[in-house]
């Protein structure tokens, strides 16, 4: 007999797992499925294990340049397998805590590969891609009257560069590296790019990016990624802007890349790896969806803006419905769905307002229109600027270098975007997220006290600026 249930989640990834849990929360008897890891890759082989590699070399930064600071470090150097052995230490820990939570919130855990056999039915294979977790179910025959889809993506292969886990690495293997590599090409400079080129740069590898469009950083705000730029040149990353990879040979120790740009010019690159950082894709294959008539558009599961697909009682959340592949998109249009389910008040969720950052050195942050776009939309804007040299708490830190913009409605006040590059601007974005996401205007954050001495202190400035009224520059 069927295990009935009122919500089964396939995906226990950031946005399946939190799904879960608020489902509990609304007193849906409720189950997640997976395959392989509780968190997703996230938690397991994204967001946090690269977080906890790029501390370490943040701090191997600091020592190599402890004189700035008064200091004294000697003969300064790392282990590689210690520094890997810290990353997976810390998403293990999480992971456990995903299981935690899901037990506390009495979340049945399924182990193993699902498909939808109709509307209401799934049925799980068993998997030998990882143990199963303690107390999980296994293979079997389930039911349920809501089925949401969270199955996230993978890295996306470019036909004759395929991923092969020796040369040609993705974003799996560029976490857990043997050795140091001496050498690495990077082909594409996203967020995923940038930081592992950041990573390995700061270690001491030489790095070179390649990326198609001119611009690295494509989604960020044009100015802001001109001064990462420099900045990551000045550190010795080689980038080049309009290139395309179109054909890799590889060697006994190295692969040789030969690289095309928009002028029509040719070279060839060679490094011991290279790290394919091309995007991602949604994880739609082998779950039913075009046997029960699921609206597929561009390998995207389209749904209504809170989850629904076409066919009543399905549902998609996450990287496999659609941009951006971030995963606090993915946990809040998950909670939107299973609070639509129950009938709650809810409203789509404002893609405008979802905040990107990047954690290379330095770090990049933003939300809202970047100028080029709100021009293009036809706003007429008022944009202000500050820069890192201008705040005490910066110099005082030994980071006087970037940059925060501000761009409002000079019709409205309307703040429309902000963009930052500089030390911790992923942990100042969100204050921006919540002054757009309340309509605050220019007069409610110029009328706002910052506290002193801090980094903060260049979000008022920046707004001041914008209406001509900056202190400190």
């Amino acid at each position: 007999m069927s295990d009935t249930y009122d919500v089964i989640i396939i995906g226990a990834g950031p946005g399946g797992y939190v799904t879960a849990i608020r489902a509990a929360q609304l007193g849906f008897k409720t189950a997640v499925v997976d395959r392989e890891h509780l968190g997703g890759i996230c938690l397991n082989w994204g967001c946090i294990p690269t977080k906890a590699l790029l501390r370490s070399a943040e701090i191997y930064h600091y020592m190599q340049h402890a004189a700035d600071y008064g200091l004294s470090a000697k003969e300064v150097s790392f282990d590689i397998a210690a520094v890997v052995k810290r990353s997976r230490g810390v998403s293990g820990r999480l992971n456990g805590g995903v299981g935690m939570l899901l037990k506390k919130n009495k979340v049945d855990v399924i182990w193993g590969e699902a498909a939808i056999d109709a509307p209401g039915r799934v049925t799980v294979k068993e998997t030998a891609r990882a143990p199963a977790p303690k107390g999980a179910k296994g293979a079997g025959s389930y039911a349920a009257e809501h089925i949401i889809v969270a199955t996230g993506a993978r890295p996306r292969a470019l036909p004759g560069i395929e991923p092969d886990k020796q040369k040609i690495w993705t974003y799996y293997e560029a976490m857990v590296p043997e050795t140091m590599p001496k050498s690495l090409l990077v082909m594409g400079s996203g967020a995923i790019g940038i930081e592992f080129a950041s990573f390995y740069r700061t270690m001491g590898a030489g790095v070179t990016v390649i990326e198609l469009l001119p611009q690295i950083l494509p989604v960020e705000d044009a100015e802001i990624a001109a001064i990462a730029r420099k900045r990551f040149e000045k550190q010795g990353i080689r980038i080049l802007t309009g290139a395309k990879v179109t054909t890799v040979e590889k060697g006994t120790d190295s692969v040789t890349a030969t690289v095309e740009d928009d002028k029509g010019g040719s070279q060839t690159l060679t490094a011991e790896k290279l790290i394919s950082a091309v995007g991602v894709v949604g994880n739609i294959e082998n779950l039913g969806l075009e046997k029960l008539g699921v609206t597929i558009e561009r390998g995207i599961v389209v749904t209504d803006g809170l989850g629904r697909t076409n066919v009543p009682g399905l549902y998609a959340i996450g990287d496999v419905a659609g941009p951006p592949m971030l995963a606090h998109k993915a946990e809040h249009e998950g909670v939107l769905c299973i609070e639509t389910i129950k009938g709650l008040p809810t409203h789509p969720m404002d893609k405008a307002k979802i905040p990107g950052c990047t954690y290379c050195q330095p770090q990049i942050a933003s939300v809202g229109l970047t100028e080029a776009k709100a021009r293009e939309q036809g706003f007429s804007v008022k944009v202000g600027r500050f820069p890192f040299a201008g705040n005490g708490k910066a110099i005082a830190l030994g980071e006087p270098e970037g940059l925060i913009k501000t761009i409002f409605d000079a019709k409205t006040g309307q703040l429309l975007g902000a963009h930052m590059v500089g030390a911790e601007v992923t942990e100042l974005i969100q204050g921006y997220v919540v002054a757009m996401n309340l309509e605050t205007t220019e007069e409610d954050l110029m009328h706002t006290v910052f506290p002193h001495p801090t980094l903060s202190e260049m979000m008022h400035e920046s707004v001041l600026d914008a209406y001509g009224r900056v202190i400190h520059s």
